[in-house]
């Protein structure tokens, strides 16, 4: 085994290897696919003259099993494997993404931060927010390839002859109806976790602290981008007034935060919690799915979210 292979030599090997299997019908590419954070992924394509679309089938954890140890011919036939399975059936007519008229409907936002996507971001539409960047996405959703997003790059709005204006709009209509929220209580996410019996017996001991009784987890219904979801309309306003508090947002992805109540002692220092999401980012996260090193801060009277530390 060549335990000393690059990540490009891997690819280029899986590509020569695959094209081989398939034949001369096929044909087999390796696209540098740019992710959040100047995360660059490489991405197996395998095209056909009969269809117009393809999964992308990313290597990185395929490098990762043959220097492990997996064998080589193995891994090919395991992607060709996944390439069928996944392959849609028919060609896609996207011609509909030619008209802003027809995409309108579904142009929603995510967040994403702006550290580490300055190449990114000079290419999409975008609004700064706090140390974040809110961008567009297009939620595409079809009875051959399902659920999914295309990113709205600064080309399209030249194509649709609008402005960022006109996205922002649509999008803070479209993005809570597509992507409801879903905010569970800390109790209930560990409830969740673990069997009754076993929650009833942590919560007895005291192992269950009373600022678990007053957190909570911040996403849409997807778990998809759902950090986004702080910006909802009402969403920190009312679970404010419920606490009679401000609250403490904690950036746990780009995908949910956590929010904790601010009358809650024990919580630890703004410090000590900016300190938790950091360690937390780098030893936890994916980097592409890293939102921020900050602690924010919804403050319930001025209805603001700041970055407190």
């Amino acid at each position: 085994m060549e335990n000393n292979m690059t990540m490009a030599e891997f690819s280029g090997k899986v590509r020569d290897a695959v094209k081989k299997k398939l034949g001369e019908a096929y044909k087999v590419e390796i696209r540098r696919i740019q992710k959040n954070n100047g995360v660059i992924l490489h991405g197996l394509l395998i095209l056909t003259d009969s269809l117009n679309v393809a999964p992308t089938l990313y290597l990185e954890p395929f490098w990762e099993a043959y220097a492990s140890g997996e064998g080589f011919d193995g891994i090919v036939e395991n992607l060709i494997a996944i390439y069928r399975k996944d392959m849609p059936k028919e060609s896609i007519d996207m011609g509909f993404f030619q008209s802003f008229e027809r995409v309108g409907d579904r142009i929603c936002y995510r967040l994403i931060r702006q550290a580490g996507n300055k190449d990114l971001l000079e290419d999409i539409p975008h609004i700064p927010f706090l140390d974040l960047a809110v961008c567009f996405f297009y939620a595409y959703s079809g009875e051959v390839l399902g659920e999914g997003t295309i990113l709205i790059r600064n080309s399209h709005l030249k194509l649709w002859h609008t402005n960022i204006e006109k996205l922002t709009e649509l999008a803070r209509k479209n993005t809570p109806d597509l992507f409801p929220i879903r905010c569970s209580s800390m109790e209930q996410v560990l409830r969740e976790l673990m069997s009754e019996n076993t929650c009833k017996e942590v919560k007895e001991s005291g192992d269950l602290s009373e600022e678990a009784c007053h957190m909570w987890v911040l996403s849409n219904r997807q778990q998809n981008h759902g950090a986004a979801c702080m910006l909802y309309p009402e969403v920190l306003r009312k679970l404010a007034k419920q606490e009679g508090c401000s609250l403490y947002i904690l950036p746990s992805s780009v995908h949910e935060v956590i929010l904790l109540a601010d009358n809650k002692t024990g919580s630890g220092t703004p410090g000590q919690l900016r300190d938790m999401i950091a360690e937390i980012n780098r030893t936890q996260v994916a980097p592409e799915e890293v939102l921020s090193d900050s602690l924010y801060y919804y403050n319930y009277e001025e209805e603001k979210i700041s970055i407190l530390v």
